[in-house]
């Protein structure tokens, strides 16, 4: 699959936004097929390679200007209008899923509801292993500021200010590649 050719078309060379993006997505890529290798993960390269690269495809969407997004839709939505997106560009459902499911640990139906999320009501938890994988290494790496790759002290932090089970939620996710 060639993600570049998504990417290139919804990040236009030369943006502020590309340059933030592809940063990003290339470090989780990076650090997710070095935890495939280190866990040798029945996962194919490729695939985790698409799917990191392509995870954060709706943030565009989204409004927050500290990264360069000048979208209308809350940022906590990216991952479902990414999915949608790729859907729309006939993308595996496989990586579609993977953008739907990153965002966080994981948000739960209940979380959607408690919460009062603005998200489409539905499960948006990583389930398969290549969601999981790409979700954690998502954790390490901000769109914003330095994008040094984050010490587990900090990860556990920033995952400690989100409400519901998030917290726990990372935690089975580092026993898994940690």
């Amino acid at each position: 699959m060639d993600y570049q050719k998504i990417i290139d078309k919804y990040y236009p060379a030369g943006s502020p936004l590309r340059d933030i993006y592809m940063r990003h997505c290339r470090k989780v890529a990076d650090l997710a097929l070095n935890i495939a290798r280190m866990h040798n993960l029945p996962l194919v390269e490729d695939q985790i390679e698409a799917a990191a690269m392509l995870h954060d495809i709706g943030i565009f969407l989204t409004d927050a200007s500290g990264i360069q997004c000048y979208g209308t839709e809350p940022y906590i939505k990216h991952g479902v209008l990414g999915a949608e997106l790729l859907r729309q560009e006939g993308v595996d459902e496989t990586i579609a899923a993977v953008a739907e499911h990153h965002t966080g640990a994981g948000i739960s139906a209940d979380d959607v509801v408690t919460l009062g999320l603005p998200l489409p009501p539905g499960d948006y938890m990583p389930r398969t292993l290549l969601e999981r994988l790409v979700c954690y290494a998502d954790k390490f790496y901000s769109k914003s500021g330095d994008m040094k790759r984050k010490s587990l002290e900090r990860v556990r932090l920033s995952m400690s200010k989100h409400a519901g089970d998030t917290s726990a939620r990372f935690e089975k996710l580092h026993e898994e590649f940690g």
